[in-house]
């Protein structure tokens, strides 16, 4: 274990910085996380500062420089380099999986047969067949499993939801949803991760099918490699720009517009048009500011990125 664990515990200063948030409430929830990389120090940055009923108490990367970078940023009492480890430790309580795609569905079971409760960065999994034997095991062993589909918490969305659900604009006809990132993501993210549709269209998916309020009855799909060079990937991974189709079970229509780079910032919106109205959320700016001159209308570009939205 001490080789593992590279020998390194951490309890002290940074620790009680990060609890002093939360005096008087009670941590009840020990959490390990799995994955330190930038998905990963977003969750424990929640659980940290947010969650006054999470403890994180161990942390697991592949690269010990980033895991121990964790321990000590966080404050979390220690780490390893094995997720086995974590997911078998009997003071670990629930699993927060942040590692990549291709790894979901094996710690996903492994958690399951520990008993422990998981939260799963998406995909669960990087084809149908591992997404259904994971949610499936975790069923049949008691346990929680919860996927990050954060936007259904996102103001934004959510006050579009409310007008659908309020009949605000009658019977929903169509919903679309727009989601372009400020630039594509690195090619070993993008390798072994199950391409556009798996780690970015999925949040989309999921938007259409709440907003619709039914599942999906067929689904057309169109694809290219249009805004980088993914030429050494194969199938669905070689495509950075995509337009998806979807005609739910209730008649609605979905249209998703995807694309790996938008120069101008993290493009994010969503509509819904209904036969008495629509309703469609913008995307967030760090300021309302409006620059008029005879020259035009100015404003400055959206957010970044989902870091900074």
């Amino acid at each position: 274990m001490a080789s593992r664990m590279g020998g390194r515990l951490f309890g002290s200063l940074a620790r009680s910085r990060l609890l002093s948030s939360s005096v008087g409430q009670s941590r009840n929830l020990n959490v390990g996380v799995l994955g330190c990389g930038r998905i990963g120090q977003v969750h424990l940055e929640t659980l940290c500062y947010n969650v006054p009923e999470a403890n994180p108490v161990m942390v697991m990367d592949a690269f010990e420089s980033a895991a121990k970078s964790a321990v000590e940023k966080y404050g979390v009492e220690r780490y390893t380099l094995n997720d086995e480890e974590l997911i078998s430790s009997k003071d670990v309580d629930a699993v927060w999986i942040c590692t990549p795609s291709q790894f979901h569905a094996d710690q996903i079971k492994m958690a399951a047969s520990h008993g422990k409760h998981i939260f799963c960065e998406k995909p669960i999994a990087t084809d149908l067949k591992g997404t259904l034997e994971a949610v499936e095991f975790a069923k049949s062993k008691g346990v929680k499993l919860m996927t990050a589909f954060q936007r259904r918490f996102d103001p934004n969305f959510m006050r579009v939801k409310q007008a659908v659900v309020g009949g605000e604009v009658g019977k929903p006809i169509f919903v679309k949803t727009v989601s372009r990132a400020p630039a594509p993501p690195p090619l070993e993210y993008v390798k072994g991760g199950g391409g556009l549709f798996k780690d970015m269209a999925i949040h989309d998916i999921d938007i259409c099918r709440w907003m619709a309020d039914a599942e999906a009855d067929s689904v057309f799909v169109t694809g290219s490699m249009m805004v980088s060079d993914l030429s050494s990937c194969e199938g669905p991974e070689a495509i950075d720009t995509a337009l998806t189709m979807i005609k739910f079970k209730n008649g609605v229509t979905g249209l998703i517009d995807n694309c790996r780079q938008a120069p101008y910032g993290y493009d994010q919106r969503v509509e819904v048009f209904g036969d008495k109205g629509m309703v469609a959320s913008e995307n967030n700016f760090p300021n309302t500011v409006k620059k008029l001159t005879a020259d035009g209308v100015e404003t400055d570009l959206p957010y970044s990125f989902f870091m900074t939205r």
